[in-house]
C-alpha cells in the first residue's frame, strides 16, 4: 500500500492509502475528493488535471498536456496510477463544480418574477393552487381511572370528529411521540395531516403552543446542477433556496457515462450516494439551518429530473435506458417515500416524481412544459431546455410532441480545450472588435477575477463574434491573421482570448478550430432536432409563434448570437422568452398544487415522444446544420 496525499489550495490535505496500480481518479472518487471528470476517466476531455508535488506517479502522456506542462508536473488523474507514495495538488478549478457553479439566482428579481408569473398563469388557466396538507386542532378528554382508553384510540376518535373521516392512519413515527405530546399539551394538540376523500394520514403532532410550519421540498435534479427550495405548504411562500453541483459529476458529465458507471459492481449504490448523501441532504441541511427549521418538518417532496437521474436517485437499474429498445423501469410512480432512499426529511414524506415520457425525455421536461403554458395556448410554441442533452417540445393546446438530442458536453464546456463549467474564472460573455480583433469579456466571479476558461454561453458569444468579424468562415476555419490568431505546427488555428500572463491559468485561454468544430456539432444537434420534429408534424419554422428557453445555460445566452450561429431558428427576437429553471418551477407547482400535479401527469400522458434515431432524415438534417449558420442560407434570411 502506498500513501496518497491530495493537497488543495483552500482546504486541508486528504491522505489515504492505495494499492499499487490503482487509478488516481478512482482513489479520489473512493475518498470523496472532488476532481472534475466529464468523460468519466476516458482521457478524452482533459479536465481531471492535477499537479505532481512530490513522489511518483505512473502517468501516460496525452494530447491534453503539453511537454512544458508535463515537465512542470501536470498530469491527468484518469491515466495516472499509483506506483509509490505521492502528493498531488488538486487545483481549485477541478473541484469548483461541487459548490461554486454559477446557476440561476433564485433570489434575483427576474427569477422571483418567474415564480410569481407562474402562479398567476396557473390560476388564470383554472388550476387551484392548493393541496391536501393541513394543520388541525384536536382536543380530548384527559384520561382518568374511569376512562382508561389508550392514547391512540382517544386521539383517533377525536380526529375522526374534527376531520369527518372514519379512517385515520397513524404511522410509527407519530405513535412513538404520541404519549409525550398528549401529556405535554394536556391533551390539546395540533396535528399535521393529509386529508383525502377516504382517509386521513397523520404526519406529525405538536402541542398547541408550538409554532408549526408545514414544509415542502421541491428539487430539480439536473445532470450538472441541483437546485432546491423549501416552501410553506399552507400558503406557497418560498422559505429557503439553494443550489450546488450534482455530486455524480465525477462519474461523467453525461447520462451515458453515469449509466455505464452504475452498471459496475456497487455502481448503483455509488451513484445514489453521490446524489443523496453528498448533494441533496447537505442542501437540505443548509437551507433548514438558514431558516432555523427542523428537516423533520418537511412533509412532502417533489423531484423533477431526467429519466436517468430519476432511476439513479432511486437506485434502480438504468442500463436498459441506453440500449435498444430503450425501456425505462417506470414513467410514473407514486410509491416513493423519504425513508425508502434516505432523504433526510420526515421519513413518512411522500416523494412526488414528475413523470418521464421517454428514455431521454424525463420529468424535468414534463414539468417544464407545464411551466411554459404551451398546453394552454392556441399558438404554436417551441420549448427548449438546454443542458448536457437538449430536450425540445413543440405544440399548443391541441397537441404536444417532444424529442431529445445528444448535444454532448459542449454547452457545459466539455470537448472544448479551455472549456469549463460556469464557475469562477469562466468567460460567460464576449464581444470582439471587428478591426482590432480585441475581445471584451465578462467573467464569472468577483471583480478583478482573471479568466481561466470559457463556459457554454461564452462559447456561443465567441463563435458568433468570430464569424461576425470575418475571423472564421462558415466551416469554423480561421481566415484572418493577427496577434490573437495562433497556428500550431500542423497549421490548425486558434483565437487567444487571454494570454497566459493575463489569465489565471498555466497557458493561454483560447478557442481552437477543433473546439469550434465540436461546438458546431452541438449546436447542429439542437437545430436539426427542431427541424426534424417540425417536419415530422408537416410544419416549418415559419409556423413557430413563441420560443421558450429554459435550463441553466439559458439564463446567460445571448439569443441573437444563438440564432446567428444557427443554433436557434431565425425568428424575431421578441418571440424568445427565457423562463428560468422551468424544471424547478414545475416541481414547485406540483408540490404546492394537487391540481397542478394532476395536470403534469395529463401533459405527460398526452405528449408524443419522438425517437430521433428512428427518423431517417435526422442525420441528413444534422449534417446540413454543421455549418455556420447552416448550409441552407434561406433558413436564416436575417443573418
Amino acid at each position: 500500500m502506498h500513501k496518497v496525499t491530495f493537497k488543495f489550495e483552500n482546504s486541508e490535505d486528504v491522505t489515504v492509502f492505495a494499492a499499487f496500480g490503482e487509478s488516481l481518479l478512482e482513489v479520489a472518487r473512493k475518498t470523496n475528493v472532488a476532481i472534475d471528470a466529464p468523460c468519466s476517466g476516458n482521457a478524452s476531455c482533459g479536465k481531471c488535471r492535477v499537479k505532481l508535488v512530490s513522489g511518483e506517479l505512473d502517468s501516460k502522456k496525452t494530447r491534453h498536456i503539453s511537454d512544458e506542462e508535463y515537465e512542470k508536473g501536470w498530469r491527468l488523474a484518469c491515466v495516472s496510477t499509483i506506483c509509490a507514495d505521492v502528493e498531488v495538488l488538486v487545483p481549485d478549478i477541478a473541484s469548483a463544480y461541487k459548490s461554486r457553479m454559477k446557476v440561476a439566482d433564485l433570489s434575483s428579481p427576474d427569477e422571483v418574477k418567474i415564480f410569481d408569473d407562474l402562479k398567476e398563469q396557473v390560476e388564470e388557466a383554472g388550476i387551484t393552487l392548493a393541496n391536501n396538507l393541513d394543520v388541525v386542532q384536536v382536543s380530548m378528554e384527559v384520561p382518568t381511572l374511569d376512562d382508561t382508553m389508550p392514547d391512540n384510540e382517544r386521539f383517533t376518535r377525536a380526529l375522526q370528529k374534527v376531520s369527518e373521516r372514519t379512517s385515520i392512519q397513524i404511522p410509527y413515527s407519530v405513535l412513538k411521540k404520541l404519549p409525550d405530546i398528549l401529556r405535554a399539551g394536556n391533551f390539546q394538540v395540533q396535528v399535521i395531516i393529509r386529508k383525502t376523500n377516504k382517509d386521513v394520514f397523520v404526519y406529525d403532532i405538536f402541542t398547541k403552543e408550538e409554532n408549526v410550519v408545514v414544509g415542502g421540498l421541491a428539487v430539480d435534479i439536473g445532470t450538472t446542477t441541483v437546485s432546491a427550495i423549501i416552501i410553506n405548504m399552507l400558503d406557497g411562500s418560498i422559505l429557503a433556496k439553494a443550489s450546488a453541483g450534482n455530486g455524480q459529476i465525477r462519474y461523467g458529465a453525461d447520462v451515458i457515462n453515469r449509466i455505464i458507471e452504475s452498471a459496475k459492481p456497487g455502481g448503483k449504490e455509488r451513484l445514489q450516494k453521490a446524489i443523496i448523501e453528498e448533494t441533496l441532504n447537505p442542501l437540505i441541511r443548509q437551507m433548514c439551518k438558514e431558516i432555523h427549521m427542523d428537516p423533520m418538518h418537511i412533509y412532502r417532496m417533489c423531484v423533477a429530473g431526467n429519466s436517468t437521474m430519476n432511476h439513479l436517485l432511486m437506485g434502480i437499474n438504468a442500463d436498459p435506458l441506453r440500449t435498444e429498445p430503450y425501456i425505462p423501469a417506470f414513467f410514473k410512480t407514486n410509491s416513493l417515500f423519504a425513508s425508502d432512499i434516505g432523504i433526510a426529511i420526515n421519513p413518512d414524506s411522500h416523494i412526488i416524481v414528475a413523470p418521464n415520457i421517454g428514455s431521454y425525455v424525463g420529468g424535468d421536461i414534463t414539468a417544464g412544459a407545464f411551466v411554459s403554458m404551451l398546453w394552454n395556448k392556441p399558438e404554436f410554441s417551441l420549448f427548449i431546455d438546454l443542458g448536457t442533452n437538449g430536450e425540445i417540445v413543440f405544440g399548443n393546446s391541441d397537441f404536444m410532441i417532444s424529442c431529445a438530442c445528444s448535444a454532448g458536453p459542449a454547452f457545459e464546456g466539455g470537448d472544448i480545450s479551455c472549456g469549463m463549467r460556469a464557475t469562477d474564472g469562466a468567460i460567460e460573455a464576449c464581444t470582439i472588435d471587428k478591426d482590432t480583433m480585441e475581445p471584451v469579456m465578462t467573467i464569472v466571479g468577483n471583480e478583478g477575477q482573471k479568466p481561466i476558461g470559457i463556459c457554454g454561453s461564452g462559447i456561443i458569444d465567441v463563435i458568433s463574434e468570430l464569424f461576425r468579424c470575418g475571423i472564421i468562415d462558415p466551416k469554423g476555419k480561421f481566415v484572418r491573421e493577427g496577434k490573437r490568431i495562433k497556428r500550431d505546427k500542423y497549421g490548425m488555428g486558434s483565437y487567444v482570448l487571454a494570454f497566459e500572463e493575463d489569465a489565471d491559468s498555466v497557458k493561454d485561454v483560447e478557442i481552437t478550430e477543433v473546439d469550434i468544430d465540436n461546438f458546431i456539432r452541438a449546436k447542429g444537434a439542437i437545430f436539426s432536432a427542431i427541424r426534424t420534429m417540425l417536419a415530422y408534424c408537416d410544419f416549418d419554422i415559419s409556423m413557430i409563434e413563441h420560443v421558450f428557453v429554459a435550463g441553466g445555460i439559458g439564463s446567460g445566452i445571448n439569443m441573437s448570437n444563438a440564432v446567428h450561429i444557427g443554433m436557434f431558428p431565425d425568428v424575431p427576437q421578441e418571440m424568445f422568452q427565457y423562463i428560468g429553471n422551468s424544471s424547478l418551477s414545475g416541481a414547485y407547482a406540483m408540490l404546492y398544487s394537487t391540481q397542478s400535479e394532476r395536470k403534469v401527469y395529463e401533459i405527460a400522458k398526452n405528449m408524443t415522444y419522438l425517437e430521433l434515431s428512428a427518423i431517417p432524415q435526422y442525420m441528413d438534417e444534422f449534417v446540413a446544420a454543421c455549418f455556420i449558420p447552416h448550409t441552407d442560407a434561406s433558413l436564416f434570411p436575417q443573418q
